[in-house]
Parts: C-alpha cells; sequence; structure tokens
C-alpha cells in the first residue's frame, strides 16, 4: 500500500516537471544582501552548461525585499508560512519542477556556478549526492572552530556509526538529489535537523548515495547567521538518537542489565572483597538497580522499533517481527508470573528469616540480600507483564493485510 502510494507521488511529480532536469533550491529569511550573487551565479550555470532547469528560492517570510530581487533577476520564488530551515526546503522541493535538485544556502558561502560534480553523478544514478566541505576545501573563517573540529567532526561520526553509509560531512548545506526519491522519505523536520535527517531517511531506505569535494567560503552577510551552534547541535544530535533506538535504548541497557546480573550473582551469597575494597549488600542493590533499568532500557527498544514501524517513522524491523510471533502475550504472562511467583517466594522466605529473629531489629545482612533479590525479581515480573500487553497493542495498530 506504501509502495503504491509512493509510485503515485512519483507519477504526479513526473507530471510536474515540465521537461526540466534540474531545479536549483534555495531557502532564504532576508538575504538581500547576497541573493542576487547567488541566483546569478545558479542562472549563469544553468546558460553555460545547456540544462534546461530553474532557480527556485524557498522564502521563509523576508522583509527585506529577497523576493522583489529574486524575480527581478528571473527566478521563481514560493512564499513558505512555516518557519525554519527544514520547513522552508520540504516546501520548495513540493514545489519544484525539475527530476533533480540541487539546494544550498543563499548567502553566498557555496559557488553555485560550480555543480557539475553533482549533476554528473546524479545523472549516474545516485538519488543523493552530498557536498564535502573537509575534503573540498574549507576558506579561512569559513566555518568556526566549534563547527570544524567539534560540531561536524562528532555529529558526522555518530551518524556513521549509527547508521553506517559513506557520509563524512553530514551536514554540508550543497547537495544534489533525485526530486521522486527525496519526496518519497516524507521528511517532516522543521529545523536545522532536516539536513540530518535526509541523509539518515535516505540511507536507512537504501538509496544510492555519493560524496563530492564542494569548496564552504565565508558568507557574505554582515548579520549573524540563524544557525545557533549549541542549540542546532543538541537538535541534530537527539534526532540522531531518536532515529537510532539501538544506540539509545538497547546498548546502554544491555550493558546495564548485564553488569547489573553479574553483580548480583556474585553478591547474592556474600560479600566479595576486590583488592582494598569490600563490595557489600549497598552494592547488590545498586546491581540490582542496574538490572532492573536496564531490562527497561531494553523493552523500550523493542516498542520504539515496533512502534516507528507501525507508524511508518522507521523501517520495518523485520527480524525483530519475526522473533516475537512466536512469543505472544500468552507466553509473556507466563514468563511475567514465573518472575513474581520467584520474588513472592524469596519474599515470605525473608519474613520467614525475620521471624526467627522475633520480628526485632535484623542483624547481618542475609536478610537483605533476599528481599533485594525479592524485589528485583517481582519488578521484573510486571515490567514484562506490562511489556507484553502493550507489545499486544502495538500488534493490533498494525494494518490488516490487504487481499
Amino acid at each position: 500500500m506504501a509502495g503504491a502510494a509512493v509510485s503515485q507521488m512519483d507519477t504526479r511529480l513526473d507530471q510536474r516537471a515540465d521537461g526540466l532536469e534540474l531545479t536549483i533550491l534555495m531557502p532564504c529569511l532576508n538575504e538581500a544582501e547576497t541573493l542576487a550573487t547567488c541566483v546569478q551565479k545558479a542562472l549563469g550555470y544553468l546558460a553555460r552548461s545547456g540544462i534546461a532547469g530553474e532557480v527556485l528560492i524557498a522564502d521563509n517570510g523576508s522583509t527585506d525585499g529577497s523576493q522583489a530581487i529574486a524575480r527581478g533577476l528571473g527566478a521563481r520564488v514560493i512564499a513558505v508560512p512555516e518557519k525554519g530551515y527544514g520547513a522552508a526546503l520540504i516546501a520548495g522541493i513540493a514545489g519544484a519542477r525539475g527530476r533533480y535538485v540541487i539546494m544550498g544556502d543563499s548567502d553566498d558561502s557555496y559557488d553555485f556556478s560550480a555543480l557539475d560534480p553533482f549533476v554528473s553523478k546524479l545523472r549516474d544514478g545516485y538519488d543523493l549526492v552530498m557536498g564535502n566541505r573537509f575534503k573540498g576545501g574549507i576558506a579561512p573563517g569559513a566555518m568556526p572552530p566549534l563547527h570544524r573540529y567539534l560540531g561536524n567532526p562528532v555529529l558526522s561520526t555518530i551518524g556513521r556509526v549509527f547508521f553506517g553509509g559513506p557520509i563524512r560531512d553530514f551536514h554540508c548545506g550543497l547537495r544534489g538529489f533525485s526530486r521522486a526519491a527525496i519526496a518519497s522519505l516524507d521528511l517532516r523536520a522543521p529545523g536545522m535537523e532536516f539536513a540530518s535527517e535526509m541523509v539518515v531517511k535516505a540511507t536507512m531506505r537504501g538509496l544510492r548515495i555519493t560524496e563530492v569535494p564542494t569548496t564552504l567560503s565565508p558568507d557574505g552577510r554582515s548579520r549573524p547567521p540563524h544557525l545557533r551552534s549549541w542549540r542546532d547541535g543538541w537538535r541534530h544530535l537527539r534526532f540522531l538518537l531518536i532515529f537510532c533506538p539501538r544506540w539509545l535504548f538497547l546498548y546502554p541497557g544491555a550493558v546495564f542489565f548485564a553488569l547489573g546480573a553479574l553483580g548480583m550473582a556474585a553478591l547474592l551469597a556474600g560479600p566479595v572483597r576486590l583488592g582494598g575494597i569490600t563490595l557489600d549488600v549497598h552494592s547488590l542493590l545498586y546491581a540490582s538497580g542496574a538490572v532492573v533499568m536496564g531490562f527497561q532500557a531494553m523493552q523500550f527498544w523493542v516498542f520504539a522499533r515496533l512502534y516507528g514501524g507501525v507508524t511508518g517513522l522507521l523501517p520495518e524491523p523485520q527480524r525483530l517481527s519475526r522473533a516475537l510471533s512466536h512469543f505472544g502475550l500468552e507466553a509473556g504472562l507466563v514468563v511475567a508470573g514465573v518472575l513474581l511467583l520467584l520474588g513472592l517466594g524469596l519474599g515470605f522466605f525473608t519474613v520467614a528469616q525475620w521471624g526467627t529473629q522475633d520480628f526485632g531489629a535484623l542483624t547481618g545482612s542475609k536478610v537483605m540480600r533476599l528481599a533485594i533479590a525479592s524485589v528485583t525479581a517481582m519488578l521484573l515480573g510486571l515490567q514484562f507483564a506490562f511489556g507484553a500487553f502493550f507489545l499486544a497493542l502495538l500488534g493490533m495498530m498494525r494494518p490488516a493485510p490487504r487481499s
């Protein structure tokens, strides 16, 4: 069903193409100082290369006359009421008439007269062609040191580790793509994290992606850029984490659970001495907390992957779905019941031990160890039961197969 919808979308896009091969798209918000230069370079490139194309300005509410400048030079302008870098580009992609789109900032930091590498790769069949400023060259003063040596390298590395793919400059603003392929990704991020969303979703959907060297020059504006380093950096990182629940929930949860389980196994029998340090009942309590927190985090991974698949936000988790198909609600409740009974049994035994001391002040740590084990088992049992019901609910949300 989703494939049919994408196919219909692609058909409508092709019907609107008007025979144009390329749209050069620029988001704009009060860029009167540099917009004319960018438009002239883009139009000059189209004329010189002989490519049938257009220059499209996605205006985000400029009040400095940017719209008139663009129209006066022969660019097409569409108004985008929703604020944000991503919102402007989403509207621009939807309104583009070319088969391919090359997008770039309208602050004269990218050279719209040197787009041949992008067009060549697009004609070779690549769906997304990213610029790489670190390979092409960053002019002095073009990128703040915080972005050049920390922000971009760290976020790009996280993106490659989380999602794979060849991209080493996740946030280059100059990139080309097949309009139909990118339209099928259902991009939604309205802010600067749109740059990450495009790369992440393209990678997850298996689109053909490559990079070409591109240069970055100091922008020509006299005002500060719209980008806010820490705010927008956090938004990129947040997006990467949300779209990779494996790294957000599964791996940390597995580490917590494994360390906690090892700690509990070692400490339930009695204190453990490591060098000059003695681990006793207090360490057992923290190990119990790690087991519970780790199990809960791993459950959240299962929930996030299945919900993402149901809503179409993430690719369908085929292997996880197959594994869970053999483990239904009833099986989950059986496991939960066993854990609860184990916890209750340990609890009764703990009370019995307390009774041997006439329910008075407890001495030693044996009873406390039993109490911790009892509470841990009951907590895991309840989590298992509630999780099984929630998984059953997610299963009911899946669309019925079409006959």
